[in-house]
């Protein structure tokens, strides 16, 4: 790790279109496909000038931020940096090393704004970053430098495999770093992306363990399902069995798994569960992991696309969501929710 530590969030398309083309092929790949490539630019007074040139309908602020963007991933970003890609299609961040100069290279049938990274870890849940760095990870923009909370430190140890020790502050350790209202102003948060991770750490404090398939066992039947829970201990490979009809007999007949560790579940998690449904003769089987799940049990899971469901901790609150007006009082009261609008910010990018 070089001497001088810094991070940059880099996002892969809007809505993660990139994500798996950049970490199959160990690049950071931005949009910003209305600007050709800035492999001549060196210096940070000619960014604004370039952007102007090729937007000249862009507000001030819009190209003084699409400008920055810019230069902070050709430039700003330097071999040895830590890269964060939070995932849009997974709750998990994928963490790597900058390895290389800024490329305008082809990909597909279209050059794309590139810099190699060597992705060490690629399924890192997001519930194993405190609140403080998941509201640096919530910002809408593309590119930005992440440093609030001793941000660089703690994701360097993520990156090594150790938990995020959170931030220290005169040798004291603050249970729930906040994040900062100048830090959020400046990086344009996402406020969905921020309420949705307020909603896991809640539902991870108060639902962990037993509590959970609780809680799962609570969303199905809002569902309209007829449940059975088992007790707390040892499930026999099965935590909640459930079926249509008053009696829960008619078909389909589900068997469900819940998991709440916060890493993510292996392939021999997702066989289990196969060996419960043929166990209890059950049509069809849903997987809950709020760790997620690793590639090698993603790519086990597509041969059963359409007998059994994955869900990880955005599945769950999304569920959740979705039936909230039909959960029992208690867990209402355990997760007290409502429903807010907000206008997206302007000046963002990709």
């Amino acid at each position: 790790m070089k001497e001088q530590l810094r991070v940059y969030l880099v996002r892969a398309g809007s809505v993660g279109e990139d994500e798996q083309y950049v970490l199959d092929h160990n690049l950071a790949v931005i949009g910003f496909r209305e600007f050709s490539s800035v492999e001549n630019l060196k210096q940070w007074d000619q960014f604004s000038p370039f952007v102007k040139e090729q937007q000249p309908e862009l507000k001030p602020r819009a190209a003084g931020n699409l400008a920055g963007q810019l230069w902070a991933f050709s430039i700003g970003m330097t071999e040895g940096d830590i890269v964060v890609l939070p995932s849009k299609l997974h709750s998990q961040v994928a963490l790597g090393l900058v390895t290389g100069p800024y490329k305008y290279q082809k990909i597909g049938d279209e050059f794309r704004h590139t810099r190699p990274v060597k992705w060490a870890r690629t399924d890192v849940p997001r519930t194993a970053f405190q609140p403080d760095l998941l509201g640096s990870f919530g910002a809408f923009m593309t590119v930005c430098r992440i440093s609030r909370n001793n941000a660089e430190q703690r994701i360097a140890a993520v990156l090594n495999g150790k938990p995020d020790p959170g931030l220290v502050v005169n040798g004291l350790k603050e249970k729930q770093p906040a994040v900062e209202a100048e830090e959020a102003a400046e990086l344009y948060p996402d406020l969905a992306q921020l309420a949705h991770d307020q909603i896991v750490g809640r539902i991870q404090s108060h639902f962990f363990g037993h509590p959970m398939a609780q809680l799962v066992d609570a969303v199905l039947q809002a569902d309209g399902w007829t449940t059975k829970v088992s007790p707390p201990g040892p499930d026999g490979g099965v935590d909640i069995l459930a079926g249509r009809g008053t009696l829960g007999l008619d078909q389909p007949r589900l068997c469900v798994q819940v998991k709440s560790q916060d890493s993510p579940a292996d392939v021999n998690v997702y066989r289990g569960l196969q060996g419960s449904m043929q166990t209890f003769k059950a049509d069809q089987g849903l997987l809950v992991c709020w760790g997620g799940f690793n590639k090698p049990l993603l790519a086990e899971a597509k041969q059963s696309h359409f007998s059994i469901r994955l869900w990880e901790s955005r599945d769950l609150v999304e569920a959740i969501l979705r039936n909230y007006e039909k959960l029992p009082a208690e867990i209402q009261a355990e997760l007290p929710l409502t429903r807010v609008w907000a206008l997206v910010p302007a000046e963002i990018a990709e």
